[in-house]
């Protein structure tokens, strides 16, 4: 069978209706030993939240860009996130990467000279993945001795 590449489709359930285009929709996809359709079934991964990338910016990052020392020397909010990204983004093969990240994420991708760069961004991120990012971030602040504000929401208010 020689077909058209197939177009992803999402349906979220919450509804008798849902539940009946779904069935719908599975019936009429095309059957094909060469090319098989995959169908995952899935609680919805939600993006992660404006409010959260705030708290980010004016919490963690910018306690760790004031306290934190390497090489004797500060680097800037910036730098930091950069550097967290390559270590702490979900990788494109994690087991549980449907849960971290929106559909379309990849973390590596490579110039023209053969060099892998880092191309992941939080934007990307679902609730549950951002919160595991902002976790690895302040444990990472934690072991340089950082110590993080209380409530980073009254630097947003400033």
């Amino acid at each position: 069978m020689n077909r058209d590449t197939f177009p992803t489709r999402r349906i979220l359930l919450r509804t008798e209706m849902q539940r009946q285009a779904a069935h719908a929709m599975i019936n009429s996809m095309p059957l094909d030993d060469s090319k098989p359709l995959e169908i995952i079934g899935r609680e919805e991964a939600k993006a992660r939240k404006l409010d959260q990338n705030a708290l980010m910016w004016v919490g963690p990052l910018a306690d760790i860009a004031q306290q934190a020392y390497h090489q004797g020397r500060t680097y800037s909010a910036e730098i930091w996130h950069e550097l967290f990204k390559v270590m702490y983004l979900p990788e494109d093969d994690d087991p549980e990467i449907n849960l971290l990240v929106k559909e379309g994420y990849r973390k590596w991708d490579y110039l023209p000279n053969g060099d892998r760069i880092c191309v992941g961004s939080t934007t990307k991120l679902t609730v549950t993945g951002f919160s595991r990012y902002l976790e690895q971030v302040q444990a990472h602040g934690a072991s340089m001795g950082v110590i993080f504000h209380a409530n980073p929401r009254e630097r947003m208010a400033r």
